[in-house]
């Protein structure tokens, strides 16, 4: 071939390179977002945070002016979702859906995970949280905190109350709450929150912690009697329930929370953007209705604040789980 036909080859290919090194920088510069952003969740489609999460996704369109794209990664227990987001690249556009189980009770559980969530994501905000109601078959001869207590004590080993598994979040505040009164309540573990729920109702267990949409509606039926709520605030839709903390467990709290996090390295500015249009999105009237009718409440933080959660969580199950020696299934 000819020499000055070579060199003007070359000549392209260092032109078209050059182009597209400027183009990629350009795109790189651009103010974020300039591309749909991927929302992450560990959970399947059809589910109420799948649905909440594509309720969201069109007010934050409006706010952000980027897509939001949904793409559920249910399995092991969320952490095929936090895997896959830990790993992503950190500009923004891979974000995680992230729920409290997977962020702060799995490190514990499961060995040898494939990331570390304080090391390898970094919080922008909390977007919602859940509390757990404590409730006694009707039968029980307790109507408060105190005496379901004194009744657990007069008779240790003989009370018994279901939960959706061992490691799961109704299992750990059940055993939280064995921890802080000194009782001997016996666990008896089932495949889901419905069908604990269904042996309590029964009468085959006595108590369990259950989530409010699970449980409310019986409490409201007579079928079961609320103690307390397992938060530090009383319910919105239940006000009328006491929290633990308010019945002689200071500081007692388990709430179960969904929040966004990103990879690490992902760039403060990136952060704060994203995480602003996610508060104001949860703001919204209409976003606030589709959360109360799943039992939630919005809660919003800074990702410093949202850090500090997670890592006083997970020194919370950490302990927990090392002292009960609590496998997963």
């Amino acid at each position: 071939m000819h020499k000055y036909r070579i060199a003007h080859m070359s000549c392209a290919l260092t032109l078209a390179a050059a182009l597209a090194g400027l183009t990629t920088a350009a795109r790189a510069d651009a103010p974020y977002p300039n591309r749909p952003i991927r929302l992450v969740l560990p959970f399947p489609a059809g589910g109420g945070t799948d649905n909440l999460a594509r309720i969201m996704g069109p007010k934050m369109l409006a706010l952000l002016g980027q897509p939001v794209v949904i793409d559920n990664k249910p399995g092991a227990a969320g952490n095929i979702a936090t895997d896959n987001v830990a790993k992503a690249e950190a500009d923004g556009y891979t974000v995680l859906m992230g729920f409290n189980t997977a962020l702060t009770i799995n490190p514990a559980l499961y060995k040898n995970l494939s990331f570390d969530v304080q090391r390898d994501l970094r919080p922008v905000t909390l977007l919602a949280g859940a509390q757990y109601i404590l409730v006694v078959n009707s039968s029980v001869p307790a109507k408060s905190v105190k005496e379901l207590v004194a009744l657990a004590k007069a008779k240790p080993g003989t009370l018994n109350y279901s939960s959706s598994g061992p490691g799961g979040p109704l299992h750990l505040a059940a055993e939280l709450f064995k921890s802080r009164t000194g009782t001997d309540i016996v666990h008896v573990p089932y495949k889901g929150g419905g069908p604990a729920s269904v042996a309590l109702i029964g009468g085959d267990v006595q108590m369990m912690f259950g989530s409010v949409t699970a449980v409310l509606p019986f409490v409201r039926e007579g079928k079961l009697h609320a103690l307390a709520s397992s938060g530090l605030k009383r319910l919105a839709v239940a006000p009328e329930i006491p929290t633990l903390n308010e019945s002689g467990f200071s500081g007692f709290n388990v709430v179960s929370w969904y929040g966004l996090l990103v990879p690490a390295k992902t760039p403060d500015t990136v952060v704060a953007r994203l995480g602003a249009a996610a508060q104001k999105t949860v703001q919204m009237p209409e976003i606030r209705e589709a959360m109360s009718r799943q039992g939630l409440d919005v809660a919003t933080d800074t990702p410093a604040q949202f850090g500090a959660l997670i890592k006083e969580e997970s020194k919370t199950w950490a302990d927990l789980i090392a002292k009960l020696n609590i496998k997963a299934e």
